[in-house]
């Protein structure tokens, strides 16, 4: 199978089955996201204890791109401490952005489906707009994150 099958195949499965789609009943930070171009709004929650993420969700509206990376994102954060959020979520953006030789794609794993986006660069603020609301939740950024 090559990326094109496995992004679509990963974008179609986390699209229709999103993970972690949900209002947590405790977390200690939250921002929200908004995509003007696409329509996308997402709201990221995360509970951190002890510097390490132990919990994390989103609830929103957006298109499949948008919904399928932020479900990949809060499965692949989930334990993670926050500086290591923080570098998967500059990995994750230079996949997107084209700058792919910097990045380990195989150490990303489901995560470099959505490196395929780049194909489609009207679709990268699409598939980035959760990461950059999920460093605006560990900032404790009160303004909501836009990708224009």
């Amino acid at each position: 199978m090559d990326l094109r099958e496995l992004y679509q195949d990963i974008i179609v499965d986390h699209n229709r089955s999103p993970r972690n789609f949900r209002v947590p009943e405790h977390y200690d930070r939250m921002a929200d996201g908004f995509n003007p171009l696409c329509g996308d709004k997402l709201h990221v929650y995360l509970s951190v204890d002890d510097n390490r993420v132990t919990d994390v969700s989103f609830q929103g509206s957006g298109c499949a791109i948008s919904v399928a990376s932020a479900s990949l994102m809060t499965e692949a954060v989930k334990g993670l401490t926050e500086q290591e959020a923080r570098a998967l979520f500059e990995d994750v953006h230079k996949a997107l952005t084209g700058d792919e030789d910097a990045v380990d794609l195989e150490r990303l794993g489901k995560l470099a489906a959505i490196s395929g986006v780049r194909a489609f660069p009207s679709r990268v603020k699409c598939a980035s707009l959760c990461w950059h609301t999920l460093t605006a939740a560990l900032d404790q950024q009160d303004t909501a994150v836009s990708t224009e």
